[in-house]
């Protein structure tokens, strides 16, 4: 494991910290979950682990792909429409988004997936709205990197207070392909810990 030695300014500073009795860092981390979509229309639900410390994970990120897994000739950066109509993600009984998303790709009725990816830049990147400039336009964003992400940080609980149980489903307008695969990424946050009661809880 790799040890950082500071100097006596930093020293100083972190010893501050400590006393303080907060720390904040910034902790990336993430989990994939994935399972192959069989030739079917009817709702399917991805097989995450059955209990999950969710309380403190910032946001969900659904993504599908056709064609391309074990492929290496095809692009691995694009993600398909596949024709979903709609994602819930379930923390016990909480979900998330709370309305239907309604998607209709053939008439481009996409405007909430898009603006669902312009509040994510914002809220894990902590970007201000104004400044806010994200790496793909709608044009782009709809011809190839269709991802719904949706955020679930607006939880006012401890890390320590248990598991949840997680399910994420989605919805087809039409048969899908036998070669479709269902990705499920869940980053963490930013945390803060007290190190005077060995307390970790997110941020808001």
């Amino acid at each position: 494991m790799p040890h950082v030695a500071l100097n006596e300014v930093n020293k100083l500073s972190m010893l501050r910290a400590l006393e303080s009795g907060h720390l904040s860092m910034s902790f990336h981390s993430w989990e994939l979950y994935s399972t192959s979509t069989p030739y079917c229309r009817i709702q399917r639900s991805i097989p995450m682990s059955s209990r999950l410390r969710l309380s403190w994970k910032n946001h969900v990120i659904f993504g599908l792909q056709t064609d391309k897994k074990n492929i290496m000739t095809a692009r691995k950066t694009y993600f398909d429409t596949c024709q979903l109509i709609n994602v819930k993600l379930y923390l016990n009984s909480k979900f998330y988004p709370y309305d239907d998303l309604n998607l209709d790709f053939d008439k481009r009725r996409a405007a909430i997936l898009y603006d669902m990816y312009l509040r994510f830049r914002t809220s894990y990147y902590q970007i201000p709205h104004e400044r806010n400039e994200p790496a793909f336009q709608l044009n782009s964003f709809l011809k190839g990197f269709i991802l719904v992400i949706i955020d679930c940080s607006r939880q006012n609980e401890s890390v320590k207070s248990g598991t949840v149980d997680v399910r994420l489903e989605f919805e087809f307008k039409e048969n899908v392909s036998a070669n479709t695969t269902a990705y499920c990424l869940i980053i963490h946050r930013v945390i803060e810990y007290s190190s005077m009661s060995n307390v970790i809880r997110g941020i808001t």
